[in-house]
């Protein structure tokens, strides 16, 4: 039987083997919410619990190291259909996983595309360990670039890259709050995060064979919008995607969930910014992102039963 410390690192994040299975973490997942409530020094919103049907534990993977790497089957999309389990992925940093952790990633999930959405001191300092799966695809997609080296080509939007790159840092210079809302408004508007978000969506409709997984430094903000953007393409609804944004306060370490945690307020404020421009969620895939009704059809086809 394994003890707490096996099961918890020291600041309560949630890790390690579950052979008790689904009843088993969501009893993890209550007692990290009750460890919130006594040791949390900002309120971290959490999502109800447990999770939709079929998707109660949130996805979670009972990896050792990586504790925020979850699977978006389960959850239910368009016409009652069921994401597939294990084709789908969304987490943090793959630098930090134990060499079991890879080899599960490998032998069971069949991971064949990886899209990393880190800027490149991000990636430098802790890079994906690509040579454990041999034969997959490795996609850098900066969602928030520094630089346009490696962007484009095209002169104009290397300009508009670099223009709203000075807007974006003056704006979180003069925001009197703690920035979430204009950070995920500019993942989303800006040039940058259209490209790089429209290339993930590129790269799993290519995708002919095995998992995809999509992560950034934690798995909550570029991450987090790249799954509201996937979920909603699969027709999601709008209630499972924000249970599914928020389930990164349960499986960040106390220092991220702490620190910055996943605030619904950012989500509303990107969802609205997006609103006004395009209408909604879906509009925004279809004309800022350039992914069709018809591919959004094939999407849901090859990623729903």
């Amino acid at each position: 039987m394994a003890d707490a410390e096996e099961l918890y690192s020291l600041d309560g994040t949630i890790r390690g083997a579950a052979p008790g299975g689904i009843e088993e973490v969501e009893g993890r997942i209550e007692r990290r919410i009750a460890y919130f409530e006594q040791h949390a020094p900002i309120p971290v919103e959490v999502p109800a619990t447990p999770g939709p049907a079929g998707h109660e534990t949130f996805g979670w993977i009972d990896f050792g190291h990586l504790p925020n790497t979850r699977d978006l089957g389960g959850l239910v999309g368009a016409d009652g259909r069921t994401v597939k389990r294990g084709l789908l992925l969304r987490s943090g940093a793959l630098g930090f996983g134990s060499d079991e952790d890879l080899s599960r990633l490998r032998d069971e999930y069949h991971l064949n595309l990886v899209v990393d959405l880190r800027n490149v001191e991000e990636l430098i300092e802790i890079p994906d360990p690509m040579d454990a799966f041999p034969g997959a695809r490795y996609v850098h997609a900066d969602i928030l670039a520094r630089s346009v080296e490696g962007i484009t080509q095209e002169k104009a939007t290397r300009d508009k890259v670099m223009r709203e790159r000075r807007e974006f840092e003056r704006a979180m210079r003069e925001d009197q709050g703690d920035g979430m809302e204009v950070m995920y408004r500019y993942l989303l508007l800006s040039e940058s995060g259209m490209l790089g978000y429209g290339r993930l969506f590129r790269e799993i409709l290519e995708l002919d064979h095995g998992a995809a997984l999509w992560h950034c430094s934690v798995g909550r903000d570029r991450c987090g919008i790249a799954s509201v953007l996937v979920e909603t393409a699969l027709g999601v609804s709008w209630e499972d995607i924000e249970s599914d944004y928020l389930a990164t306060n349960i499986f960040a370490s106390d220092e991220q969930s702490f620190s910055y945690p996943a605030v619904m307020r950012a989500l509303y404020a990107a969802r609205d910014g997006v609103v006004e421009q395009y209408g909604s969620l879906m509009g925004y895939i279809n004309a800022a992102l350039g992914i069709t009704p018809t591919e959004v059809e094939e999407l849901r086809a090859r990623y729903l039963a």
